[in-house]
């Protein structure tokens, strides 16, 4: 069924019991062309574009619990596409334009809110780096305003700008970027690619990926051995331990990342902003809640939790930024495991395994990069060969020594 305005009207005459599951539920089959492991945003995304792109529906996606139950529902749900390394620039700038057109292209509500994206500055030296980045975004043509300290205070009224120790002195501000409602990203692109033919198999955990001749021929689940002539890796945090079953050594570390919300309050905040001073950033939901993150937590860990000193420090930042926000509770916080690459930048490539492709190393952007990368990753599978716009991801430029240093901390916590 098409969701649309008379669906619904039809629909409210039955008090919508009628409506149709937003997927299927199939047995595994023994053989798929081709098998995606992880049924997060990645995964689902690569799986909706290749069927949708190249016409591969003989697709199964492999997931060991539910759809979405990992990083694609964990996280702070913002979009962007401010970027300085050209390599990341125009990946992003695509990612970008995809989630423009996401909703239409699925036919799936995902609550994309081009709200704008400020990146604060503090210093002169941080001026100059911002006008640097925001050049090379607008000679790429990705928007970007360099904004003053009176610009800020008007466009958000709540910052504290005469901060004693990193007074606020101005922003970079990218008008289209924004948020997007996480799990509904997760339930489009999976309900589109069931529409399309493909498998959707859930509870089905991947315990060995089977290699023969250096050829993959399939994965080992917990309900029982699936064929395939291809098969694409997108887990996340969990890219070294499945990748390790193939017997590859991946260059990333897994690191936990929380998030936090606060109760539900009346619209006080109507852009996406970040501190220039910590790694801070913070939105407002359509429910009125606060969504705010901040550093990694400083140890390597694959579990959905973090520890209390992050906690803290998250909350101290956000303080400098917003005094008013003291007065607010926090309800709940979650992480996720992220996969950090040594160069902060992702992984879409073949493998020395002829068969088994890769997507890793999100570090923090995952989420903002959802629709390219499955576009990205659809293509590389089904042409055995990276499009340009993940042509500089590739899996060998840390030993070739052509990395993409966009932040210069790859996976140092101490850094972030």
């Amino acid at each position: 069924m098409r969701y649309s305005v008379f669906s619904l009207i039809r629909n409210a005459f039955s008090g919508h019991t009628d409506w149709p599951a937003a997927w299927r539920e199939p047995e595994p089959r023994a053989y798929y062309d081709t098998i995606i492991v992880g049924g997060g945003g990645h995964g689902l995304a690569t799986a909706y574009y290749l069927a949708k792109e190249h016409g591969v529906t003989d697709l199964a996606v492999v997931e060991k619990g539910y759809l979405g139950s990992g990083n694609v529902g964990r996280n702070t749900t913002i979009i962007r596409s401010n970027y300085l390394m050209p390599a990341n620039t125009g990946f992003y700038e695509w990612s970008l334009k995809l989630w423009e057109g996401l909703e239409q292209d699925f036919n799936f509500n995902a609550m994309v809110s081009q709200r704008g994206v400020l990146n604060l500055f503090h210093s002169d030296a941080q001026r100059d780096a911002s006008a640097r980045r925001g050049n090379a975004m607008r000679l790429n043509g990705v928007d970007a305003e360099l904004l003053d300290r009176e610009q800020v205070r008007r466009m958000v009224p709540l910052l504290d700008m005469e901060n004693a120790r990193f007074p606020v002195k101005g922003g970079l501000l990218q008008p289209r970027g924004g948020t997007v409602r996480h799990d509904a990203v997760a339930w489009g692109y999976a309900r589109g690619a069931d529409q399309r033919g493909v498998d959707l198999l859930q509870n089905c955990e991947v315990t060995g990926i089977r290699v023969q001749d250096g050829r993959v021929v399939g994965v080992e689940t917990t309900r029982g051995f699936i064929g395939a002539r291809r098969v694409g890796l997108a887990c996340a945090g969990h890219s070294s331990h499945v990748a390790a079953m193939a017997g590859l050594r991946l260059p990333i570390e897994t690191h936990v990342l929380q998030a936090f919300v606060s109760e539900g309050v009346k619209p006080v905040l109507d852009q996406v902003v970040t501190y220039g001073a910590g790694h801070f950033y913070i939105s407002q939901s359509d429910k009125g809640g606060l969504v705010f993150g901040g550093d990694l937590d400083g140890y390597n860990s694959y579990a959905q939790r973090g520890n209390m000193p992050v906690v803290e420090e998250v909350m101290e930042m956000g303080l400098q930024l917003f005094p008013a926000f003291s007065r607010l509770r926090y309800v709940r916080q979650w992480g996720g495991v992220m996969d950090m690459s040594m160069d902060g930048s992702p992984i879409i490539d073949r493998t020395p395994i002829a068969g088994l492709y890769l997507n890793c190393g999100w570090c923090y952007g995952g989420f903002k990069a959802t629709p390219a990368s499955g576009w990205c990753f659809a293509w590389t599978i089904a042409k055995d060969e990276p499009h340009r716009l993940n042509a500089g991801f590739r899996l060998d430029r840390f030993a070739t020594g052509h990395v993409i240093d966009e932040k210069g901390a790859g996976t140092t916590p101490n850094l972030h």
